[in-house]
């Protein structure tokens, strides 16, 4: 069973995940949204105190508070960076766009790899991560599928009782529902979702009390 660990970071609140085997204490990390220095030391000491080997860092899309800890990740482990391509724009807009909302700090990075729907992540003991293409709130946004113990990593698509946002440059609000449509509500309802920002809640409840989805 994969050990899945969370963080809270930034002023945006944004979740940044750890998945880690147990017993290979392999891992890969998902959106670090590390911004000040304390937050990063918090993401890279779990990762040192559990002795967790880490060389692909996934991120579900290239929006700013999703990626403030990408440079620090890669040059404190080496990891690889990996991300749709269609999200390259935002990627590298991001210098910019933290500057303007009052992140001077912010040090830019490079991707390393690009995903693409159908990628299979695999990592520790036979541990698989289905990638999925489910643009609107960003062109390229991926989510991460583990069948094996049901659960989605979407970022900032389904939320508990919301969905993401489609009024920044490149949404779209047709394509967000779509993706929701045909990525996250054909899953069984027992499937938890781990969102970019919030607290986790599964497919059936959303499918059921979510007001964006009626």
């Amino acid at each position: 069973m994969l050990t899945i660990k969370s963080f809270v970071f930034s002023d945006f609140k944004e979740n940044t995940y750890v998945l880690s085997d147990p017993q290979t204490r392999q891992a890969v990390v998902i959106d670090p949204g590390c911004y000040t220095q304390a937050e990063k030391e918090q993401l890279a000491g779990y990762i040192e105190s559990n002795e967790l080997t880490v060389n692909k860092l996934l991120l579900t899309h290239g929006h700013l508070d999703h990626v403030f800890g990408c440079a620090f990740m890669k040059r404190r482990f080496g990891m690889d960076i990996y991300l749709h391509p269609l999200d390259t724009p935002l990627f590298d807009e991001v210098p910019a766009r933290s500057a303007h909302w009052g992140f001077p700090a912010f040090e830019p990075s490079a991707v390393d790899a690009y995903l693409a729907a159908g990628d299979v992540i695999g990592f520790g003991t036979n541990h698989q991560l289905e990638v999925v293409h489910v643009p609107g709130h960003a062109p390229g946004h991926v989510a991460f599928i583990c069948h094996a113990q049901r659960f989605i990593i979407g970022g900032d698509v389904l939320f508990r009782g919301g969905v993401g946002r489609t009024d920044f440059p490149r949404c779209s609000q047709p394509d967000l529902m779509k993706s929701i449509a045909t990525h996250f509500m054909t899953l069984p309802d027992d499937y938890t979702v781990y969102s970019g920002h919030g607290q986790p809640t599964t497919i059936g409840r959303e499918r059921n009390s979510n007001p964006f989805l009626h």
